[in-house]
């Protein structure tokens, strides 16, 4: 059985710099790409965040969020982090990880195939 477990997430100030992590578990996690998507309160769709290649080792990230916010994997521990810096009240959404053994990386939510439960990041002022 596949599962994906975010934690990490929770109350965090204004200019905080969280961790965020997920365990993967059930399949060959060093061939499959990562991604950390976010979905706001009152949006309907999860806005990709970024993605980890694991064949490539490539990272990809959202334009409005690079330089703040880090991708990255331990596939001996089986796990995906997102390094987050410089927190923003609208940083406020659940995080979720996701998983997609595609060759080639995407940012549609639509498109990844596993998904973790997510995790509530609060940002406070």
């Amino acid at each position: 059985q596949v599962q994906l477990v975010e934690s990490g997430g929770g109350l965090v100030q204004a200019g905080g710099s969280p961790r965020l992590s997920c365990v993967v578990s059930g399949l060959a996690f060093s061939d499959w790409i990562m991604a950390w998507f976010r979905l706001a309160s009152g949006k309907e769709e999860r806005e990709f965040v970024a993605a980890h290649s694991g064949l490539t080792w490539k990272t990809y990230y959202s334009a409005s969020l690079k330089g703040r916010f880090t991708i990255s994997r331990d596939n001996a521990k089986n796990t995906v982090y997102l390094e987050m810096n410089s927190l923003k009240p609208e940083d406020t959404a659940v995080y979720y990880c996701a998983a997609d053994d595609s060759i080639k990386v995407v940012t549609i939510s639509e498109l990844y195939e596993l998904w973790g439960q997510g995790t509530q990041v609060t940002v406070s002022t």
